[in-house]
């Protein structure tokens, strides 16, 4: 079974990651402030986030600090007993 973080990166792989694309990224590759994932995406990632996992994210803790990296929104979701 894929671990949450696996399953995160997977989901921003598939959706923010061209194909064609050589671009690279890991737990840790900063989402938002590496221009990845922009406001409208992090949105989108928001609704994936919560959908999957059942959980409702106040708006006051999605923030760009915590949708930075695939680490960041995991230790996110550990506040929503997510791990």
């Amino acid at each position: 079974m894929a671990s949450v973080k696996d399953e995160i990166l997977e989901y921003v792989v598939d959706e923010y990651i061209d194909e064609d694309s050589d671009t690279e990224i890991n737990y840790d590759t900063p989402l938002i402030s590496g221009g990845i994932v922009d406001s409208f995406s992090m949105i989108s990632l928001k609704v994936f986030l919560e959908t999957k996992y059942n959980i409702q994210i106040p708006d006051a803790k999605a923030t760009p600090e915590a949708f930075d990296s695939v680490n960041n929104i995991v230790e996110l979701l550990k506040e929503y007993n997510v791990e």
